[in-house]
């Protein structure tokens, strides 16, 4: 047992991960993961939300003015082809059309292009939250002379986000694991490190296994983040 747990220590574990320091590729990569991550959500929350506004805004509208009609139909524009094309697609054109002349950050690139893929996602998430809303909170706001603009952002936007907040975390989650196909603009994200180790020694289940053990970790601790947060916010409604 003793010599059967040596063998598989020496050739599995040290070979994979300790020697060379071969676990630093799994460090780098797990820092320009949650890099991309971090940043493509705040891309995506924000681009979303407005999108969402934007929608709503026009659909309510009784008559709406010219320039709302416009942006209106750029942003369904904007929802058909993020969400009718693979995310890894629109990567590889971010990196190498878009960008293609520019000498950018490969993280850059990929933050957003996850960022722009999100917001797609956020955008109708956000815009059935805000349909859920009573429409009397809006009509109430604005016979107080709040302006429309100012309605929305305090007083509807917050109980939407609050009313869809398990979506967004599934979207969350998602995003977290669609970076994974980072490593086609040649960024060593957590999935590319573990990729590295393998063709070096040539032992593909510990270093793929470690990774996905850390994808996991990652999705338990923004499970527990969320599922916090929404138990403060219904103990500040019962309040």
């Amino acid at each position: 047992m003793q010599q059967a747990l040596t063998e598989f220590w020496d050739l599995h574990i040290y070979q994979n991960f300790i020697a060379e320091d071969r676990w630093t590729y799994l460090v780098s990569g797990l820092q320009n993961t949650l890099i991309i991550t971090f940043f493509s959500l705040l891309l995506g929350l924000t681009l979303g939300a407005l999108v969402a506004i934007v929608r709503v805004s026009h659909d309510k509208a009784g008559h709406p003015a010219a320039w709302l009609r416009v942006l209106n139909w750029i942003c369904k524009v904007y929802l058909t082809v993020i969400r009718g094309t693979p995310v890894m697609i629109q990567l590889l054109i971010m990196y190498f059309v878009i960008f293609g002349s520019v000498n950018i950050n490969s993280v850059i690139v990929a933050c957003f292009a996850f960022g722009i893929n999100s917001g797609a996602y956020v955008a109708e998430t956000v815009r059935s939250g805000i349909m859920s809303i009573d429409p009397g909170q809006m009509e109430a706001g604005r016979s107080l002379g709040l302006p429309y603009s100012t309605v929305m952002r305090t007083i509807i936007l917050p109980q939407a986000i609050k009313n869809v907040l398990p979506a967004l975390a599934n979207e969350f989650i998602a995003l977290l694991k669609e970076t994974s196909v980072s490593g086609y603009i040649g960024l060593r994200d957590l999935t590319r490190g573990g990729d590295i180790i393998r063709s070096q020694t040539w032992d593909a289940f510990p270093p793929l296994m470690a990774v996905a053990l850390i994808y996991l970790l990652l999705v338990l601790l923004i499970e527990k983040g969320i599922h916090v947060m929404e138990r403060r916010l219904a103990q500040s409604d019962r309040g």
